[in-house]
């Protein structure tokens, strides 16, 4: 599966009762929710990553990507935006495209 396809999930599953549907279930708790399941989730996979555990890094990776595409979801923000930005910031450098950033905010 890649980004897109659960992306397509993710949209199907919103419109599932939430009864019946985790993301349903969460969309409808609102962004705040989200973000908090998100942040949750960073935290378990640094934790996972700083102790060397793989199988769980892998895990908590995948809880990461889905719910942070639950929040573009409750963000109305689709991911081809996010997937854009990281095409542009190709262009350049890691180092020119921070600085860049520096010199905007």
């Amino acid at each position: 599966m890649n980004l897109e396809e659960l992306e397509q999930r993710i949209a199907l599953r919103a419109r599932a009762s939430a009864d019946e549907s985790y993301t349903a279930k969460l969309l409808a708790r609102g962004m705040e929710k989200c973000a908090q399941k998100l942040g949750e989730e960073a935290v378990e996979a640094v934790i996972a990553a700083v102790r060397g555990d793989r199988a769980e890094l892998v895990k908590e990776a995948a809880d990461v990507l889905y719910h942070l595409l639950v929040v573009l979801k409750a963000a109305g923000t689709p991911l081809a935006e996010v997937m854009d930005e990281l095409d542009n910031r190709t262009a350049l450098s890691g180092l020119a495209e921070k600085a860049a950033r520096k010199e905007r905010g």
